[in-house]
């Protein structure tokens, strides 16, 4: 099926750089992966999402502060 999309400058020139990196004419193989990557890990990021809100006030107010200083700390120590 043939469709029209918009892509950037810099995003049409990144896919035809890849493709001919990979001895391709066209960029339309590539598109077709990146739509099928794209919806393969979509429902995964959904799912990630769902348990992290599953989450939310499984914490008491203490140990989310507690949580909040430790991770400033580590942090600070990083930089």
């Amino acid at each position: 099926m043939r469709t029209t999309i918009e892509l950037s400058d810099e995003h049409r020139a990144k896919f035809l750089a890849l493709a001919a990196r990979r001895g391709l004419k066209g960029i339309s193989d590539l598109v077709a992966e990146a739509i099928e990557s794209y919806l393969e890990l979509f429902p995964r990021e959904v799912a990630k999402r769902q348990a992290a809100l599953q989450l939310r006030g499984s914490l008491t107010k203490e140990e989310a502060e507690e949580l909040r200083k430790s991770t400033s700390l580590l942090r600070q120590s990083g930089r």
